[in-house]
């Protein structure tokens, strides 16, 4: 058995598979308690805070 293709594919059918390789936009959203942008679903890197709970003691 080889792994070698039975026929060749075509260069528009290769690059078509590799054009969704992009970065896309980080998704940010304000926290709840302080304002900040922050990703969604993590502890505010500005507060501490996930959830509207305080989870990291932050020096002011």
């Amino acid at each position: 058995m080889s792994i070698c293709p039975k026929n060749k594919h075509s260069k528009a059918r290769r690059d078509s598979r590799r054009a969704n390789w992009k970065m896309d936009a980080l998704n940010l959203v304000k926290c709840s308690k302080c304002g900040a942008l922050m990703m969604p679903h993590r502890v505010c890197k500005a507060c501490g805070s996930y959830n509207k709970k305080e989870i990291i003691a932050m020096d002011d």
